[in-house]
């Protein structure tokens, strides 16, 4: 486990940010116990790269890398996800400080049951249970549980 670094910087993320975001989050997915996703890479890197500017997202830095980023809506936690070299060094909880500053009056937002260290880490920081579901809804078709930070 990393130790907590003095260099983290937190930002908003912009368009030469993409290839950053994908590569993290590409690599936290792989590492993390959940299904693979659905789409391809190179779907999920069109997909990310056109969220920048529609949704809000912020990006976790490290000697100008790219290491976690955050991506969130007026009332949903999107993606939270940390380069799995960096994990355990507070990225994660630094980008969900941001999220919580943002959107004080609370959010919600979905993880896969079987990510039981993603949902340890979110009811550490607050998050509350609030439906489990069989994953009918998904794209990965895998059980699923909807949190809510209430604010």
């Amino acid at each position: 486990m990393p130790a907590p670094t003095d260099d983290l910087g937190l930002r908003p993320a912009v368009p030469r940010d993409v290839p950053g975001i994908v590569r993290v989050h590409l690599r936290a997915r792989a590492a993390a116990p959940m299904p693979a996703p659905v789409p391809g890479d190179a779907e999920v890197a069109r997909w990310l790269g056109s969220r920048i500017g529609q949704d809000e997202t912020w990006v976790a830095e490290v000697a100008g890398e790219v290491v976690g980023y955050a991506r969130f809506t007026r009332t949903w936690l999107d993606d939270l996800y940390v380069d799995p070299d960096h994990a355990g060094a507070g990225i994660g909880s630094a980008l969900l400080d941001v999220v919580k500053a943002r959107h004080p009056g609370g959010f919600g937002l979905w993880v896969f049951a079987s990510n039981t260290p993603a949902r340890a880490f979110y009811a550490v920081h607050g998050l509350l249970e609030r439906e489990h579901t069989d994953g009918s809804a998904n794209a990965e078709q895998e059980p699923d549980v909807r949190m809510e930070w209430p604010g």
